[in-house]
Formats: structure tokens, C-alpha cells, sequence
């Protein structure tokens, strides 16, 4: 199900049997705490989607590792960060081609916070060019009710915390480092703050959250039901339509009564 795996005769075919879907994970490389690797984004970006994407038989784009990191500051090293206009053009530019071989319903999965805004602004530009276009975005943390509770169970502002860890603990263990879990947690200090201010002033150690308490089996859940919880939204996107079929570029008619 990957589409750098797929030749150029495979790819109509394998559009051809998923109303022309395919999946662009998005993560990021950014540092994340003492205990885990910088690439945990990107990691659980490839991992999610991966498995839906076997799941569902909807192609999956090569992931794209780096994100919108910018409020991870230079503090730590590690964070690779582009800035949002770099984001957006590229996920448009992707978009574009991706259009041109086939894809008519684009789901694009988001593992890092703050990339969420570049691609709601990619996914506007992509439909103002391409009528017939969905684009959907699902950011990894709010996938549904039960996976946005254990995200944000030890603080609002979570970074690298219990769920990251439990999550990389269960499907790619040797991103954590467990002789480090003890000193990582850090706790959330933007309960009621006005501004949004960059990680450097409100971390210690680039943790938000209680990674002590993370665990594989928790981990092993919750990365089921996220990947039940998007694999049931990619499937209803297969069958959506338009509720009406009026053209993005076509002015108001008079309708007959």
C-alpha cells in the first residue's frame, strides 16, 4: 500500500479500487524530552498510517519528516523545523501532483501539533484549484473521543508525554530511552496563560506531561484504537459526497421551481 512501491501502471489501479484516495502522513523532527528520539512524529506518522493503510487498501504517500517545529525554539538540539509558508507550499505542491496521477480524495494525517494550521491552508488552496478534490485532515491526537483522553490526560499542552511514550514504547521501543524516564517529567504550565509562548519558556527539559508512568501495554491500546478510529474515517470518506453538486468556478443560477 505504498505508493513509492507501486509502479506507474499499479497506481490508476489501485486508485481505481479506492475511489481515487490516497493518505499523506505529515510529522515532524523536533527534539522530545531527555528520554525519546527527535523523530517520534514522523515515526508515529509512518507507523499509523502504514497500518491503515493495509487495513483500508488506500495508498499511502511518502511521509514527510519534517514539520512546523518553530515554537520548540533552539534551546535543545535536534528540532529540524520549516516555517508554515514552506509547509503549506509544499503539501500544495504535493497535492498538485498527486491530483494530476489520479487522486481525487486526499487524506492528509497530521502527528505534530502545530502543523495543523499550514495544512488547513494547504487544503484551502487545493480546493480552490481543484473542483473535484476532497481533502480531509485528521490530526493524530483528536482521531476521536477516546484517543484525545489519554493524549491529554497529564496536561493541555502535552509534549513528549505519558501517551507519546506509552505509543513509541509499544511500536518502535528503541526510540525510548527507559533509564531516562524517571527524570522526564515536567509539568504542564499554561493552565490559564493568555499568549501561546514557545516551548523554552514553559519545559525545563522540552517534556510536557508524565512519561514516567508510560507505558508498552497502554501503548499497545491506544495505538489500536487509533488506528480502528482513522481506519473508520477513511472509510467513510470513500463513500462521501458532496451534499451538493454545484462547481467550485460556475456562477449562481437561477434553479427551476
Amino acid at each position: 500500500m505504498e505508493w513509492s512501491k507501486l509502479t506507474w501502471k499499479e497506481v490508476p489501479v489501485q486508485l481505481a479500487s479506492v475511489a481515487g484516495a490516497a493518505i499523506l502522513p505529515v510529522g515532524a523532527t523536533e527534539q522530545h524530552g531527555p528520554h525519546m528520539g527527535c523523530g517520534m512524529d514522523a515515526v508515529m506518522a509512518d507507523t499509523l498510517c502504514r497500518a491503515v493503510a493495509e487495513e483500508t487498501g488506500v495508498p499511502m504517500l511518502p511521509t514527510l519528516p519534517y514539520g512546523c517545529s518553530l515554537g520548540h525554539s533552539r534551546r535543545w538540539p535536534g528540532t529540524l523545523a520549516v516555517q508554515p509558508i514552506t509547509l503549506i507550499e509544499l503539501v500544495k505542491q504535493i497535492g498538485d501532483w498527486a491530483y494530476h496521477s489520479g487522486v481525487r480524495r486526499l487524506f492528509m494525517v497530521n502527528t505534530h501539533v502545530t502543523n495543523a494550521a499550514p495544512l488547513r491552508c494547504a487544503l484551502e488552496m487545493l480546493r480552490a484549484e481543484h473542483d473535484d478534490l476532497m481533502v480531509a485532515l485528521f490530526n493524530s491526537a483528536t482521531l476521536s473521543p477516546r484517543v484525545r483522553e489519554f493524549h491529554f490526560a497529564d496536561g493541555d499542552d502535552w509534549h513528549a508525554n505519558d501517551a507519546e511514550t506509552s505509543l513509541m514504547m509499544a511500536v518502535v521501543p528503541d526510540m525510548v530511552r527507559m533509564d531516562r524516564l524517571t527524570e522526564a517529567d515536567d509539568p504542564d504550565r499554561t493552565d490559564g496563560l493568555v499568549f501561546a509562548h514557545p516551548v523554552n519558556r514553559t519545559s525545563r527539559n522540552g517534556v510536557t506531561g508524565l512519561p514516567s508512568g508510560a507505558s508498552a501495554g497502554k501503548g499497545q491500546q491506544w495505538f489500536d484504537w487509533m488506528v480502528e478510529d482513522l481506519g473508520s474515517l477513511i472509510r467513510r470518506g470513500l463513500q462521501e459526497q458532496p451534499p451538493l453538486d454545484y462547481s467550485y468556478f460556475d456562477p449562481i443560477r437561477e434553479e427551476p421551481v
